[in-house]
């Protein structure tokens, strides 16, 4: 009989202590202690539900004073054992840093460092591409452009650099995601022209799921993609029926309450 594949493992954080307590994206702006707290709850709670039919769900233990631990996204990049653990821009976000450090080594993996000096937000800038086998790795507002290299070397694979130009989407994973079967979802207009055209380059006409601003807005790049499944805040018509057309399965799960900080199904997962 053949063996059945290996269940994924996804990262996630509880939403305790979520809220908008300060403003570091555009999405911030105007939200500061507007976050239902019973209401980020019950839509994070559906996330992980819908997650748990497709992957084993791991818990981090959230913690007071650290509104955006629950965007476990940004804990680190983690790849065949080892992890390059995130440094934050912002000094709000840098608490989480120890008690990510401390998760990972607790679970075994071996924690790599970025260069001293340089900021790296994890998998919010670094999405791993299986049908290509290579990482796609965002720069402009969070990470550093010098991360590139470091990744390709440290992590012994293919880096492809690509530069985020609209402050909404500050991370790569708000624009931009890699689909089995090596389709691509993604918001071109947040991208300089160089980037597109390296999209371009690489990633097939037919393969590529361009979305328009609206549906950006909905943040529907951000999403988690398990076999044919793709789950996310919401979809358009339009673009329920190219997904569809891929033969991928849209699980649509309302995420307006994590929007408000700048995030939604991928920021609030971290795959292992």
């Amino acid at each position: 009989m053949p063996e059945t594949p290996c269940r994924k493992k996804i990262l996630m954080c509880p939403p305790d202590f979520f809220g908008v307590d300060y403003v570091i994206n555009p999405w911030m702006e105007g939200q500061r202690g507007l976050a239902d707290a019973a209401e980020a709850r019950g839509q994070w709670l559906d996330l992980k539900a819908r997650v748990e039919r497709h992957a084993d769900v791991l818990l981090l233990t959230p913690r007071p004073g650290l509104p955006d631990l629950v965007f476990t996204a940004n804990a680190g990049l983690a790849s065949g054992g080892n992890v390059v653990i995130s440094r934050f821009r912002y000094p709000e976000r840098r608490g989480e840093e120890p008690l990510f450090r401390d998760w990972f080594e607790t679970h075994g993996y071996r924690v790599i460092d970025p260069p001293a000096g340089l900021f790296f937000e994890g998998a919010g800038d670094a999405l791993y591409d299986a049908a290509r086998e290579l990482f796609w790795v965002g720069r402009g507002f969070r990470s550093d452009a010098e991360l590139a290299p470091f990744l390709e070397k440290a992590l012994d694979t293919r880096v492809v650099p690509l530069r985020l130009t609209d402050p909404r989407f500050y991370h790569l994973d708000t624009c931009f995601c890699p689909l089995p079967g090596g389709f691509l979802l993604y918001f071109p207009e947040a991208f300089d022209s160089a980037s597109r055209a390296t999209i371009e380059a690489i990633v097939a006409d037919d393969k590529r799921i361009p979305v328009n601003g609206a549906e950006a807005e909905d943040f529907c790049c951000n999403a988690v993609a398990l076999g044919q499944a793709v789950i996310l805040n919401a979809a358009m018509p339009r673009l329920r029926d190219r997904l569809a057309q891929a033969a991928f399965v849209v699980e649509p799960t309302p995420l307006t309450q994590f929007m408000k900080a700048g995030g939604a199904a991928k920021c609030l997962t971290l795959e292992l």
